[in-house]
């Protein structure tokens, strides 16, 4: 049976270095030094990712790590667009937590630094900064109006619906659509670029940020039950397997929006 990686495995390459040297001698004193010049007994193993994963191997990720809630998310080809419109998912901005404020601005005043609001409305966002926006690292100002800031949908809706939003109940998609695990202010310009497209298709320029946004996609597609597909797959875990232990975001926005919310 041949052996595994981690500690685990170091300790057993130890044993059979051992074994050898003890049972058999002067002949095993040579394999032993075969076995010893090939890694047997140099320290602990390499935990770092390899061809099939390392950490990130199926199965050994850690727990609570993006890395092990991709490997349970179900992968299937990507479905169809046909009968997608922004409607299916409900108003834009809805106020589904009721907190008297729209979602937009909720995200607004999560994200930006400088609030300014309007006059007698603390809800309402008229200006802010954009903090190195997650996906070019840049400094964004952010004026109501004419803004340079979007609200991105982590998932976007579209892409959703292509790989299991289309069979959900309204509330689900305007939940989904709401959530602020799923939303993120950033720059207008490559967030534009991004379109609908999944991780096989899009990535933040900003490579230091890919981890923790691949992540949240996982743990968006995680609580809604959204499937990817096979290069999708791929392509978050080869992000991934550059940082094994990057935990999966958590979010406690329900599942489902009020009855008060409608969608088509």
């Amino acid at each position: 049976m041949p052996l595994g990686s981690g500690t685990e495995a170091g300790q057993g390459e130890r044993r059979v270095c051992v074994v050898t040297v003890r049972r058999y001698g002067m002949v095993g004193l040579a394999v032993g030094a075969l076995l010893w010049s090939a890694g047997c007994g140099l320290g602990e193993p390499s935990t770092g990712s390899d061809e099939a994963g390392g950490e990130g191997a199926k199965g050994g990720a850690a727990t609570g790590t993006a890395l092990a809630a991709l490997e349970a998310l179900t992968v299937k080809d990507e479905g169809s667009k046909d009968g997608y419109g922004r409607e299916r998912f409900g108003s834009a901005w809805a106020d589904v937590d009721g907190n008297s404020c729209g979602t937009r601005d909720d995200i607004l005043k999560r994200d930006l630094a400088e609030v300014e609001y309007k006059d007698g409305d603390d809800c309402v966002v008229v200006s802010g900064t954009l903090k190195d926006d997650p996906y070019s690292g840049e400094d964004v100002q952010f004026k109501r109006g004419a803004s340079k800031v979007d609200i991105d949908h982590l998932v976007a809706l579209s892409d959703a619906w292509k790989k299991g939003a289309s069979e959900w109940e309204p509330a689900k998609r305007i939940a989904f659509a709401n959530d602020p695990l799923n939303l993120l202010a950033v720059n207008a310009s490559p967030n534009r670029a991004k379109g609908d497209g999944d991780a096989a298709k899009w990535l933040p320029p900003n490579r230091t940020y890919r981890c923790a946004y691949v992540a949240g996609q996982v743990a968006v597609k995680t609580k809604y039950e959204v499937w990817v597909t096979a290069e999708e797959r791929d392509a978050m875990r080869t992000i991934l397997d550059g940082c094994p232990q990057e935990k999966l975001p958590e979010g406690d926005a329900p599942t489902e929006a009020p009855d008060r919310f409608s969608a088509k």
